[in-house]
């Protein structure tokens, strides 16, 4: 990697910090510290400070105190995430409700009847869990991870990794085993989003050793007969972000958004693709 490319990875006011997220303004490199959210994407301390010194000094008080409480670069898509999880587990376990929104929402047997076509479990699942257990291991996860990697990539990216992987999850459950078993949680989503940093992290010459360990810990223990883990949506997550990440580091460049985006878009519709051609086959 050339000395060009290599400052191109690092944030321009520290250079000894990796990052990939652009300055929207400016194009330069900001680490998750220099960040400010602007009403699109991120922008560097500098553009910031000339778009305020450009700007009418009209703004309500209380838009400038909710940016301060959210903090630059803060994981908002993951507060968001992890809140609408708790808000899903206190409704299932809501005497009268429960069941019927456990029931609306895991992915089962429904979504391979052709005449209850009901696709948005694929997605739905993600969000609903078993037990205390489940959900406290899932969203403890979900807030480790979501903290390094949504400023990383940015919010965006980071919510179209969530849900991609999340989806890739219930349709290696689809593809692997009985159509009629019911699934629900996190944990293909939670897997892809190690994927994904584990591939971001190894093409930027990052070390992901403690990572692998990790990750392969985790594979291990969806094996052991009788936790009732579904491995297949552990590994069909884990596969889909790892090809994310590849996307996003490989496309990192303004220059090639489009590509990244169009990517993206043909991702999804191969795993669309061949979730109906395991409904309908």
């Amino acid at each position: 990697m050339s000395r060009a490319e290599e400052s191109a990875d690092h944030c321009y006011r520290h250079p000894n910090r990796q990052s990939f997220v652009l300055c929207q303004r400016c194009g330069r490199t900001i680490c998750p510290e220099c960040q400010t959210p602007a009403a699109v994407g991120v922008v560097c301390p500098e553009c910031m400070r000339e778009q305020r010194a450009n700007a009418p000094r009209t703004k309500p008080q209380v838009l400038t105190r909710v940016k301060r409480m959210s903090g630059a670069g803060a994981p908002v898509v993951t507060y968001t995430l992890i809140a609408i999880c708790v808000v899903v587990y206190i409704l299932q376990f809501t005497p009268g409700i429960g069941g019927n929104v456990t029931q609306a929402l895991q992915y089962a047997g429904a979504y391979s009847d052709p005449v209850l076509f009901q696709p948005w479990r694929m997605i739905t699942s993600i969000f609903a869990h078993a037990s205390i257990l489940h959900i406290g291991l899932n969203m403890y996860t979900l807030w480790i991870f979501g903290q390094v990697l949504e400023p990383l990539i940015g919010k965006g990216r980071y919510l179209a990794l969530f849900l991609m992987s999340g989806f890739g999850g219930s349709l290696a459950v689809l593809l692997l085993a009985s159509p009629l078993q019911g699934v629900i949680g996190a944990s293909g989503a939670i897997f892809g989003m190690m994927g994904a940093f584990l591939v971001i992290q190894r093409r930027l010459g990052g070390s992901a050793t403690q990572l692998l360990i990790l990750v392969g810990i985790n594979l291990v223990i969806s094996f052991i007969p009788g936790f009732n883990i579904a491995w297949q949506a552990h590994v069909g997550g884990l596969v889909v972000g790892a090809i994310i990440g590849l996307i996003y580091v490989e496309t990192r460049p303004r220059s090639r958004r489009p590509l990244q985006i169009g990517l993206m878009v043909a991702l999804g519709v191969v795993l669309v693709v061949a979730s109906l051609w395991r409904v309908f086959a």
